[in-house]
């Protein structure tokens, strides 16, 4: 069970609607690298871990990332606000209008839908953590792509703290992997497994 604050992580405070800038921004709620499959991910494998402090850390940043998925959301709902058709039409948002008003949905910045399939859930210590630092850095990278792209001081401040939190992320994504490293078969962080030596399994 959750409790729920009602507030954001970070302030979200965009004067100028600009759909463009929505349109490349979406990518991280919904896209490949997103949010929505960051916190799905991470709550989905804290089932499977042996070790406590390891599950501890997959909630607490599985958690974290619902409330990024709430900062995306709130960013593309006011980059959207208030617009006209014209104003629809220049920036070529049109076609996700049309599915959507100007609902936020949550989609890559090519338009595929969240999909399940960006979630890695393996069930095993080393692929789910080697996973999880993954994928903090590809949603690092994406981020870096938006700043690149855009120059709205309002929305980059945002991206920017999202961004240092895939950082932290990371260096506690590498503390659970050093700790199961620790409690677990170090041999066995390398693939090698004495189960299935076939030398030992010759009869």
């Amino acid at each position: 069970m959750f409790l729920y604050e009602r507030k954001l992580q970070y302030p979200v405070k965009i004067k100028t609607p600009n759909a463009q800038t929505a349109k490349i921004i979406i990518s991280q709620l919904g896209g490949p690298d997103g949010e929505m499959g960051a916190a799905n991910r991470y709550l989905q494998q804290r089932y499977s871990m042996p070790y406590r402090e390891v599950t501890g850390i997959l909630t607490d940043v599985g958690v974290e990332e619902l409330g990024h998925i709430e900062m995306v959301s709130a960013v593309l709902h006011q980059l959207t606000r208030n617009l006209s058709i014209d104003e629809i039409k220049r920036a070529g948002f049109d076609t996700y209008f049309v599915d959507h008003t100007t609902g936020v949905y949550p989609q890559s910045a090519a338009g595929v839908p969240f999909d399940m399939k960006y979630v890695g859930v393996k069930g095993d210590v080393f692929a789910d953590l080697s996973e999880d630092l993954a994928a903090e850095q590809k949603a690092r990278v994406t981020y870096d792509n938006i700043l690149r792209l855009i120059d709205d001081p309002d929305v980059c401040d945002v991206i920017r703290f999202l961004r240092e939190r895939e950082l932290v992320h990371y260096q506690r994504f590498g503390d659970a992997l050093r700790i199961a490293q620790d409690k677990g078969d170090e041999q066995n962080f390398y693939g090698y497994n004495p189960a299935f030596d076939k030398k030992k399994t010759r009869k």
